[in-house]
């Protein structure tokens, strides 16, 4: 072979190595449950299969899913995915209209109809921590209570009936969930319905805490203008941390950074380029997960640059 043909077959397989290593090639796995189980998954409005399942090889980047279940209101959002493994719960809610059985003649004593009861659910905390409570209130028409079941991790997998709360005379109704620190962080969803289960409504809220935020430094010791690179884990559920800088001279009372998302795999990075004007000494970066369960600190010296 002639040194020519060498460096032509050199060229091809580096635009090769480019092509398979780009950043288009990044691809992460989804993995999809849901209540009731069994339920369709469409991802772009490709069917993918029922419920539990795991879809591999999805190309990061911006992607609709979409839950299906038959007697049940579908459930859509738009997802980003990420290298690595992603979990994504959902919990579908029944449909409104119910259909007695054939054989019943009349309508079933005390049982109105579908046109007469409505009700609605908010949460008072969108994102609350662990050993917080949660005030959810809403409105109901055509009945004299309503019912609250809970989805969500842990023993709330399967969903846990919680009360059956009273609506006074304005048509109102709310209820304190207090569940101390027997809850685990994650995604949950309460469905508020009528006592004939003939409509309902949900709400989603996330629940943080109960894990660990860390950070290391890629150097401990580095020159102005120079770049660090600070790195760690956020187990609490959250999908932020903030970090903050103290140091010498301008640093003394903390200088506030990010905030930067937390990645499927439960990770976090941020990398800072080292001001030539900040003074030599030792500086100290916190970081906390938002908002703020869980925090972790390292220590680091910045030096004049060569």
């Amino acid at each position: 072979m002639s040194w020519k043909s060498g460096i032509i077959i050199v060229i091809v397989f580096v635009l090769l190595s480019g092509c398979v290593s780009g950043p288009g090639s990044q691809k992460g796995t989804l993995n999809l449950t849901s209540l009731p189980s069994g339920s369709e998954i469409y991802l772009d409005n490709q069917f993918h299969g029922t419920t539990p399942v795991t879809i591999p090889e999805v190309i990061a980047g911006s992607h609709t899913l979409e839950y299906r279940h038959s007697g049940y209101k579908s459930w859509s959002t738009t997802i980003t995915v990420t290298p690595g493994s992603s979990n994504y719960y959902a919990a579908l809610a029944p449909q409104t209209n119910v259909q007695l059985p054939e054989d019943i003649g009349q309508t079933i004593t005390g049982a109105p109809t579908p046109a007469q009861v409505a009700v609605t659910i908010e949460a008072g905390k969108k994102t609350m921590i662990i050993r917080d409570s949660n005030r959810f209130s809403g409105t109901a028409s055509g009945t004299n209570s309503v019912l609250l079941t809970l989805y969500g991790p842990g023993k709330y997998l399967n969903g846990v009936s919680l009360v059956q709360q009273n609506v006074n005379e304005l048509g109102n109704w709310n209820y304190l969930w207090n569940p101390g620190s027997s809850v685990e962080s994650g995604l949950y969803t309460m469905i508020v319905s009528d006592p004939w289960k003939i409509t309902s409504e949900r709400t989603e809220f996330t629940v943080i805490g109960g894990g660990v935020v860390s950070i290391s430094p890629s150097t401990y010791s580095a020159a102005t203008g120079t770049s660090v690179t600070f790195s760690g884990q956020c187990t609490t559920g959250a999908q932020n941390v903030l970090l903050a800088l103290y140091g010498p001279g301008l640093y003394t009372n903390g200088k506030e950074l990010g905030p930067f998302s937390v990645t499927a795999d439960k990770t976090w990075s941020y990398k800072v380029t080292l001001d030539s004007t900040m003074p030599t000494g030792d500086y100290t970066m916190y970081v906390y997960d938002v908002p703020k369960t869980s925090s972790d600190n390292t220590r680091f010296t910045v030096g004049y640059s060569s």
